[in-house]
């Protein structure tokens, strides 16, 4: 069959199980007919593909193939493998007809024979020269989706692009955002009934409100917007929603945006045409900045659920009100439907940052159960009367400093869990670390936004020393109790995919891609992929035989961990970023990695200034931390600048940072810094130098990737 043929097949038959709600068995086999003349099940997805990001509508992360099973997955091995270029790498791929899909650094879109890795296209909207300013607040594309022969994506600079998924060209594009807003996409769009939907991220760095917009999927053109919270109300509300949410918040929150951005989690249930929306947290962080410190402020840290053709509210459920340490439901929400207390109740389950796993009626929003999976210290638990949070005395730093659990990074990050229609359980990449919160310093009436798109808390976070580690759970959502649980070697914890086969896969920090028996959480087994494997994988089938595929490489919020990065000897430079495919009885082989290399940059002009170099640090804070990592050490993220010969040449800094001759590789340009903050920058980046090259450190240390 030629890729032409498989493309039109994809289109005459693969609408019938496109992104499809998965429950259990019990659910009723019946095919709706959806508005576009296409089929959709609402179960029966054989699992052939894998056409969205958590496989169906329902986002079960979950592939009813068994092919591979514990019975023999020990003889799984690398069919190919594909080296990428550098940048974030930790997108999850999609697979239709025999064909797989994915994203590199900034939404380059790549399509290869599934099978055996051969590229048959490569698409790059040039996000990078387009962001501008937005450049600085993200590190590239989370993910795609396809639907009826097109593949969308997002952009830094707030494009949606439909791409012909035959021929790899723009079938068209639409701005979603305005340009110099602060709103940025790095989340992957959903498509459903014909529409897609895409939401932005920025709340933590500008003054915006959060919104998604649904477009027609053939032509782009906007059906629908729904805001997230209420704008000023002298402009009037769009709807009932905005103005019942208004009632929530307090003094003049529209100056300060509001937040509320729905950068990542969308789900569907076709059978009731509802989209459900994980919506962020508040701009800014403190509720005593953006509310006067009152008011749950709808609908941050929310699931809202709309009605899918006109985008009207239907109803919600806040995991935090009141918002205010940058918990955000931005998780991903798995649809399934579930016995509980002998009846069978449609669900949704969420397990957001805070720490507890929700579990909701999808049809009313109704709590049904929720309980801690980690740690936590700001509540005291969720009154099952009227599913609000039991706070925890002084949780808000109203009184001083409060130890928070989980931090901000959150109990759960954007990786995904997984469903098991096989065990029944959830299966979560789970972190826990505390961090300290204050709003000392802060002169709360007079506090202004940092110019720019600079960092916008309020709020001082110190995160906890010592981190409390991260593991794999296998969570009950009925009994809400842990089934079992396995540590991993970092506080960060690899996407999940579940199959039929009674498997769950996930990657580690330490370059292992490990098969677990579903029930039981034991090794079955593991892959040296000489790189560290965050991505979450997914499994398919091509010509009767399944597959597993999963990215390797450092990317997103792993800058956070450079000395982590730096134990398993991971560097952004020496790093082998690829696309790995499985099957049972493959063969293949990695070739071994690269030894560790970290050599401190010589500077013989070095000369100390401790007071430029501490104003320099707090300059690197907030304009560099989020790329570079904390002293510099983003290690596989982006260039360690410790060990970087450009910060020994003004000329060259001044090249890259003011002039952006590297914007084309995803580094900023920061023209509006002035050269005497640029200096100091510099001077603290030697100082670091220096400090790495006097610790005696050697010039080289075996590891990994």
């Amino acid at each position: 069959m030629t890729f032409i043929s498989r493309i039109a097949r994809a289109i005459g038959c693969l609408a019938a199980l496109v992104l499809v709600t998965e429950c259990p068995a019990a659910v009723s086999q019946t095919a709706p007919h959806a508005t576009d003349g296409s089929v959709q099940l609402s179960d029966g997805s054989d699992g052939e593909n894998w056409p969205g990001p958590g496989r169906t509508f329902g986002e079960q992360h979950f592939s009813p193939l068994s092919e591979i099973s514990t019975g023999n997955v020990n003889k799984l091995g690398l069919v190919w493998s594909m080296d990428l270029p550098p940048g974030n790498s930790v997108s999850q791929p999609l697979e239709i007809d025999g064909v797989l899909y994915f994203c590199t650094g900034y939404s380059i879109i790549h399509a290869v024979e599934a099978s055996t890795g051969k590229e048959l296209w490569t698409y790059d909207p040039k996000a990078p020269e387009a962001a501008g300013k937005k450049l600085r607040l993200a590190w590239g594309s989370r993910g795609i989706a396809w639907w009826n022969g097109n593949i969308y994506t997002g952009t830094q600079d707030g494009r949606l692009i439909a791409i012909d998924a035959a021929t790899g060209k723009p079938v068209w594009s639409v701005m979603t955002v305005d340009k110099d807003d602060g709103r940025y996409i790095s989340g992957a769009p959903r498509v459903f009934d014909g529409k897609v939907i895409i939401g932005h991220g920025g709340a933590d760095v500008a003054a915006i409100r959060g919104y998604v917009t649904a477009y027609d999927a053939a032509t782009g053109k906007q059906l629908w917007r729904f805001y997230l919270v209420p704008g000023n109300p002298a402009d009037g509300f769009e709807n009932k929603a905005m103005e019942m949410a208004a009632k929530t918040w307090f003094g003049e929150w529209w100056k300060q945006g509001g937040g509320g951005t729905v950068w990542n989690a969308m789900s569907y249930d076709p059978e009731t045409d509802t989209v459900f929306l994980g919506s962020g947290d508040g701009s800014p962080w403190n509720r005593k900045i953006r509310s006067q410190g009152k008011g749950d402020n709808l609908f941050l840290a929310s699931i809202v659920a709309l009605d899918g053709k006109s985008g009207a509210y239907r109803w919600h459920y806040q995991v935090n009100p009141g918002e205010s340490w940058d918990y955000n439901a931005s998780m991903d929400m798995e649809l399934a439907d579930l016995s509980i207390g002998g009846r069978l109740r449609k669900v949704l389950i969420t397990a957001p940052k805070n720490g507890f796993l929700y579990v909701l009626d999808r049809r009313s929003g109704q709590l049904i159960s929720a309980e801690p999976f980690v740690k936590v210290t700001w509540a005291k638990g969720i009154d099952q009367k009227t599913g609000r949070p039991i706070d925890t005395p002084n949780s808000r730093y109203e009184n001083g400093p409060f130890l928070l659990a989980p931090s901000p990074v959150g109990a759960h990050s954007w990786l995904p869990m997984a469903f098991s229609r096989t065990t029944g359980l959830v299966y979560i990449p789970a972190l826990e670390q505390d961090a300290i919160y204050s709003d000392k310093g802060f002169e709360l009436k007079d506090w202004q936004r940092p110019p720019g798109f600079g960092f916008n808390g309020a709020v001082g976070v110190e995160m906890g020393k010592d981190a409390l580690g991260a593991a794999l759970i296998a969570w009950n959502p009925v009994t809400q109790k842990q089934a079992w649980r396995i540590a991993m070697p970092s506080i960060v914890s690899g996407g999940v995919v579940a199959t039929a086969g009674n498997l769950v896969f996930q990657g580690s920090i330490d370059g292992r891609f490990n098969a677990y028996d579903a029930s039981s959480g034991r090794t079955l087994w593991s892959f040296d992929a000489k790189a560290p494997i965050m991505a979450p994988p997914i499994s398919y089938q091509v010509n009767g035989r399944q597959y597993v595929t999963v990215m390797s490489g450092a990317g997103t919020s792993l800058v956070l961990l450079g000395a982590y990065l730096e134990k398993y000897g991971i560097s952004y430079r020496d790093q082998k970023r690829r696309v790995l495919t499985f099957a049972l009885g493959g063969s293949a082989a990695l070739p071994d990695a690269p030894p560790y290399r970290f050599v401190a940059t010589a500077d013989p002009d070095y000369r100390p200034d401790t007071a430029a170099a501490q104003r320099g640090a707090n300059a690197y804070g907030g304009t560099c931390l989020m790329c570079h990592g904390k002293d510099g050490n983003a290690a596989g993220i982006a260039p360690d600048l410790r060990a970087s010969p450009v910060i020994t040449s003004d000329a060259a800094f001044e090249a890259i940072v003011a002039d952006g001759t590297l914007v084309a590789r995803g580094m900023p340009r920061f023209e509006d810094m002035s050269k005497e903050t640029r200096d100091d920058i510099r001077q603290y980046l030697r100082s670091l130098a220096e400090n790495a090259r006097r610790s005696g450190r050697p010039a080289t240390a075996q590891g990994g990737g």
